[in-house]
């Protein structure tokens, strides 16, 4: 059985699951999908397209669901998927796709602290942090377990690698390599994020390798073409060494570069 408050606005067309509660005033728009036990917390709004995964805990004030800040924006239908136990603090806002069909993702079991913001297109994994007023602008990628710090700005098209921590206040306007900690405006490489890689379990080895790889990248003075290479001579190939240096290569933006 579903607890709604007397105060809330809940349209007749919104599907809801079972178990769903929504706190007072909260405002649940026609095309909202809520899957079984979602909290919704009080003076909350879901509006437009927005499907919202089973578990997931909303905050008071948030808003999700409305239009795209994007002045590209005209009206067309869109989405926002949201997926399981992600818990969304207060006043945090997410919005959908720009472009008719499109749309913003969000994995599992995320967590958005206050006023965070999570713009049109960008697709979010699972396991992540963005900490108080850390900023996703349009068509960013945050892969799995990345560490947001507070008021760091992310620039539209920008990818964040798995198992990265951002500095908080930081404004990153290049790729951020997997596996790293970056700081700074710009943002720079300082290292790896042993601390992130350590919870989640990888190897003493291949975090060995890691650390020789980013000496060769990041602070060397190598250029990353010729970094590469070096990599590869010097340390071979082994899985979380291809997957960093086909992120590099992969990198339209071109990515953060070492501390000097």
């Amino acid at each position: 059985m579903n607890k709604i408050h007397t105060t809330a606005i809940v349209d007749k067309k919104a599907k809801l699951a079972d178990d769903i509660e929504v706190g007072p005033y909260a405002i649940i728009g026609p095309n909202a999908e809520i899957a079984k036990g979602v909290v919704v917390g009080g003076h909350a709004t879901i509006e437009g397209y927005a499907t919202i995964g089973e578990g997931t805990c909303i905050f008071t004030g948030a808003v999700i669901g409305s239009a795209p800040q994007d002045l590209k924006y005209k009206g067309k239908k869109s989405f926002l998927k949201i997926g399981k136990k992600n818990v969304i603090r207060e006043y945090v806002t997410m919005n959908p796709g720009t472009e008719e069909g499109s749309f913003t993702s969000v994995g599992d079991e995320n967590l958005f602290m206050a006023y965070s913001h999570v713009a049109h297109d960008c697709r979010v994994g699972n396991n992540c942090v963005i900490a108080n007023v850390g900023t996703l602008a349009g068509h960013v990628t945050l892969e799995d377990k990345v560490v947001l710090g507070g008021f760091a700005g992310v620039h539209q098209f920008t990818r964040v690698g798995k198992m990265s921590i951002i500095g908080g206040c930081s404004k990153v306007v290049q790729d951020v390599p997997p596996f790293s900690t970056c700081d700074g405006n710009p943002a720079k490489v300082y290292g790896l994020n042993l601390i992130g890689i350590t919870r989640a379990g990888m190897p003493k080895d291949a975090q060995a390798r890691l650390r020789r790889a980013f000496k060769i990248l990041f602070h060397s003075g190598l250029i990353l073409k010729n970094g590469i290479e070096k990599v590869k001579k010097n340390i071979g190939s082994f899985e979380e060494i291809e997957y960093l240096l086909n992120f590099i290569k992969n990198s339209e933006r071109g990515v953060c570069r070492g501390i000097k």
